[in-house]
């Protein structure tokens, strides 16, 4: 990146991360759409699929004073560039660097768990319906959910609870 270049936040249309990626490189700019490999589960099937670490979001690297930045908005895929006004927003400094720095090979971003539990760790749902209920974590689900097994009218039952619901048990 150029002295004068800095990052900017581009919001796209829904889905359109990638398409909004691809049209603004083919006009001249840096593009980076940070990715990680989704779990995605369907019909008793799971696999893995790219997906985007800020859904409906990208970054594109610009000077300001030297660039025709309004032309990002009509470019195929994006909604706008995100501004204070009439102008653009920079992210602050080191932060797409950061995010960078995490990707591998491939252009994937590794992100870092947000729990500590490991399968077979008591855990206590704290909040919701099931407060107070100590169980068993099993594993972590996509949508920010956890999956628990809990003794419940005398069997085991699997549930999935917030994340944010969970504490270890005491």
């Amino acid at each position: 990146m150029d002295t004068g270049e800095r990052w900017y936040v581009v919001h796209t249309q829904p889905r359109g991360e990638a398409t909004a990626s691809r049209h603004l490189a083919r006009q001249g700019f840096t593009a980076f759409l940070p990715e990680y490999l989704k779990r995605r589960r369907h019909a008793r099937r799971v696999d893995y699929v790219r997906a985007p670490v800020f859904p409906r979001y990208l970054f594109v690297a610009m000077d300001v004073a030297a660039t025709r930045w309004r032309a990002i908005a009509s470019t195929v895929g994006v909604s706008h560039l995100v501004c204070n006004g009439d102008s653009p927003v920079a992210v602050p400094r080191g932060v797409v660097e950061e995010i960078r720095a995490r990707a591998d090979d491939n252009g994937l971003v590794k992100l870092a768990p947000r729990f500590s539990f490991r399968a077979g760790d008591a855990v206590q749902v704290i909040a919701g319906a099931l407060a107070d209920q100590v169980g068993w974590f099993l594993s972590a689900s996509d949508e920010e959910r956890v999956v628990l097994l809990l003794d419940m009218l005398g069997r085991q039952v699997r549930i999935k609870v917030p994340l944010a619901d969970v504490a270890p048990a005491a």
